[in-house]
């Protein structure tokens, strides 16, 4: 399999596909019809993404902002009519109300995560502190907990009818990217039979942050919860990019021993990627199209493939 460097996201009923500095969003429409929306987004080529460690916080930065920004927009093709006096809003009022709506929703979005997936784990872990005096199996216990809630948690939303098509869409997404680096023409037949599962996948850089949260919180030990807590917020960063540079690595080999560690974030790519509809394929090639000549990459790797 080749690397090509195109990456993506499922939104409301469509598919977003990033390439360098560019991105497409594809959204099918109430009527059927496809509506196709390109963008200008930051170069992942350049400065701080080229510095290990810290390009994964970069990017992790830049694809949840991104990612909300998308889903709003997608969303948007769904909206019933604006108030009559929204509708007088000028164009530059609406994009300020935008990115304030964006803002406050990005901050919500990381207090609660990390109140979940972090603080909460934390907590409930200490629970056993009275039974379970080892500081280091007190951290295992604790990123059990975490990776436990992570599972539960998608487990619940799963069950909602909008996620599912999304989990459909994600499908979609990854179907697509699969298509193009195994050297098959990118049509609805070929992407049908591709896998859903990939290595590069959010779901496993997600899976990947609280597995080496693990190894690397064994090593904070301080009398104060307080700071043994602080510490472990300050490190999410850091962690964060250990994180993106293995699932980077994951992508671009497949060494057998790479291959294995990523096996776990491949299984439980199985409850965030569902089979997609024709329709829902159609969507995803649509935006790869849009900003990937997937053409041109075929035939400068056929020899790869």
């Amino acid at each position: 399999m080749k690397y090509s460097g195109i990456g993506g996201q499922a939104v409301m009923e469509g598919v977003m596909m990033r390439n360098g500095s560019k991105y497409a969003l594809a959204v099918r429409k109430s009527d059927h019809t496809i509506a196709v929306e390109t963008h200008d987004t930051a170069d992942t080529t350049t400065g701080i993404y080229r510095i290990p460690i810290l390009r994964g916080v970069a990017s992790f930065v830049n694809s949840l902002v991104m990612g909300m920004s998308v889903l709003m927009k997608s969303a948007a093709y769904f909206e019933d009519e604006e108030e009559e006096d929204q509708k007088q809003k000028t164009a530059e009022q609406k994009e300020r109300q935008e990115k304030i709506e964006m803002g406050a929703t990005v901050a919500v979005a990381v207090v609660l995560a990390l109140a979940i997936f972090m603080v909460l784990p934390y907590y409930l872990s200490r629970i056993l502190a009275k039974v379970i005096t080892s500081q280091s199996l007190l951290a295992l216990v604790e990123g059990l907990i975490r990776i436990a809630i992570f599972v539960i948690y998608i487990l619940l939303i799963s069950k909602m009818e909008d996620i599912r098509r999304v989990f459909m869409y994600h499908g979609a997404e990854h179907k697509c990217i699969n298509c193009i680096e195994h050297g098959l023409e990118l049509n609805v037949e070929n992407v049908r039979k591709s896998s859903r599962q990939h290595k590069r996948c959010g779901t496993s850089f997600l899976l990947f942050v609280f597995i080496i949260s693990v190894a690397v919180f064994m090593f904070i030990r301080f009398d104060s919860p307080i700071l043994q807590l602080c510490c472990r917020l300050l490190l999410v960063p850091l962690i964060a990019g250990i994180s993106y540079e293995f699932i980077r690595l994951a992508g671009r080999t497949e060494n057998r021993l790479v291959s294995l560690l990523s096996k776990p974030g491949l299984w439980l790519q199985g409850l965030t990627t569902l089979e997609p509809d024709d329709e829902m394929i159609e969507v995803g090639i649509a935006s790869v199209e849009a900003v990937f000549d997937w053409r041109a990459f075929q035939e400068a790797n056929r020899e790869s493939f």
